[in-house]
């Protein structure tokens, strides 16, 4: 069964945030966007690639008012230490959740059972707490933080323009579709 229109299942964990062991909840991700990102494992190799790449991009996640939360199975302890000794994961603003019990990964159906690691999972969440995007990459596939924000952006534009949709490569600005009966055939 697709996660897409589903509420958050409730959680609480604890995550490494600007220096600080914080706590975070199902009810951190209502009242406004979310992107939850799982990744596989601290100390890794593609993963600060592409945790690196949101905190390039974060600044511009918030002037959306999107919060980004990064979780593995790691501890949060694990996510300082990773922090304090990593140049890429230093620049990381944003909350990194631990998940050692694997709770929050198998809410968001994105546990690898056998290996206790997350799959590379990235889920779109609105202020209701509904999912709106899911995706879910193999490990060796990383994902790009531009086309995640180019998402998030056509989320929050279908969200405030009812009736209207958002085309392949859409960008802020570009011109939508109306779905109609007179649109069929015609595109």
């Amino acid at each position: 069964m697709s996660l897409i229109n589903t509420t958050v299942k409730p959680f609480n964990a604890t995550a490494y945030h600007n220096g600080k062991f914080v706590p975070v909840s199902d009810a951190d991700l209502k009242g406004k966007w979310s992107v939850v990102v799982f990744y596989p494992a601290d100390f890794t190799f593609v993963c600060p690639t592409e945790l690196g790449d949101l905190a390039d991009h974060y600044a511009t996640f918030k002037s959306l008012g999107v919060e980004i939360y990064a979780v593995s199975t790691d501890t949060h302890f694990t996510h300082k230490a990773w922090h304090d000794t990593s140049d890429t994961i230093r620049k990381i603003q944003y909350p990194m959740i631990g998940d050692p019990t694997g709770a929050i990964t198998r809410n968001f159906d994105v546990m690898i059972e056998e290996e206790g690691l997350a799959l590379r999972g990235t889920f779109v969440i609105n202020p209701e707490g509904q999912i709106k995007l899911c995706e879910i990459h193999d490990n060796g596939i990383g994902r790009d933080a531009k086309e995640l924000l180019r998402k998030v952006q056509a989320a929050q534009y279908v969200a405030s323009h009812p009736g209207e949709v958002c085309p392949a490569k859409w960008t802020p600005g570009a011109e939508t579709l109306a779905p109609s009966l007179d649109l069929v055939g015609k595109i």
